[in-house]
């Protein structure tokens, strides 16, 4: 049903390790990008998902991070490492880059696991469709909407077929608005013909290696709005102070004071999921974790939102 994508840096591989009991009781399957040279924090991602009985997807040609130039890494490693993991499944990145011939052959290499081709700039669908048509694997295809139209999707008709889609759509913080639409995805895939979805939580498809200095500090926030036919939004709480890139600790304060306000109105649609209780608690205890924490326990929360919509 839901497939969050994550790319492998340190907190998203920490969302996933902590996520993993709901991940598992929600039928979640994580899409996992491996980013990152050192593959150990994957490993215990992994290790806790097979733990909790949650699927995953591990990709194992990454389009970004320390892998691109060679994926030899991440292959061995499912070779040697996974082996106890039957869980893991095995994704295909499907950009401008390679064509069908080179993507039959990764997949060839990993035969006794279930198959995801993720469609990002792809442009031999009909031929990908018509070679795999005779294999007998466990195939499924998911598709990053802004590169693939209904034309494209139609070649795979027969198999199961998962939409990724970005709500978030990266800006600097100062830029964001207080409120704005994220997705109805969780509430019309199947009106879409496709048998799940997916998105890239609360960090976007946009890649980078660091966020840079930051001006302002912003917690995101997702929410489903009951009055708007379940659609979902995001919350941007924002520093009041954006001119300097100092005191990230005061910022992270000013953001997450409206954040507590928010939560505490009267009817507020924010759903208490622990990643909110322990936002209330680093408010009552004035403590600053980093902002990377500060974006895990944005993307727990995420997930937990769409756990609880879902159940």
């Amino acid at each position: 049903m839901y497939h969050p994508y994550f790319r492998g840096k340190q907190f998203d591989l920490l969302t996933i390790k902590e996520s993993a009991e709901i991940l598992a009781k929600s039928g979640f399957i994580s899409i996992i990008e491996p980013v990152r040279e050192s593959l150990s924090g994957l490993k215990r991602s992994i290790e806790a998902l097979s733990n909790s009985g949650a699927i995953a997807v591990l990709i194992v040609n990454p389009n970004y991070g320390d892998h691109t130039e060679s994926s030899e890494a991440i292959k061995k490693f499912v070779h040697e490492e996974l082996d106890n993991h039957k869980n893991i499944s095995v994704g295909i990145l499907l950009t401008s880059t390679i064509n069908t011939t080179e993507a039959l052959s990764a997949s060839a290499e990993f035969p006794n696991r279930p198959l995801y081709f993720i469609h990002s700039g792809f442009a031999e669908p009909k031929a990908l469709a018509e070679a795999t048509s005779d294999l007998n694997r466990d195939i499924k295809h998911v598709f990053l909407e802004s590169h693939c139209g209904k034309l494209y999707q139609k070649h795979f008709t027969e198999y199961k077929r998962i939409l990724l889609r970005d709500g978030f759509k990266r800006q600097a913080n100062r830029k964001y608005p207080d409120v704005e639409p994220f997705s109805d995805l969780h509430a019309t895939f199947t009106d879409e013909g496709m048998d799940g979805f997916g998105d890239f939580l609360i960090v976007g498809d946009e890649y980078s290696e660091s966020g840079g200095p930051a001006y302002a500090v912003a917690i995101h926030l997702t929410f489903i709005d009951p009055d708007m036919d379940d659609a979902m939004y995001t919350y941007h709480f924002k520093s009041d102070r954006q001119d300097t890139p100092t005191d990230p600790a005061g910022k992270f304060y000013e953001a997450l004071v409206k954040l507590v306000a928010a939560v505490k109105e009267p009817n507020s649609k924010i759903l208490k999921t622990s990643a909110v209780e322990e936002f209330l608690g680093l408010y009552d205890r004035k403590h600053f974790p980093g902002l990377g924490y500060i974006k895990k326990l944005s993307m727990k929360h995420h997930i937990e939102v769409l756990a609880n919509y879902l159940g």
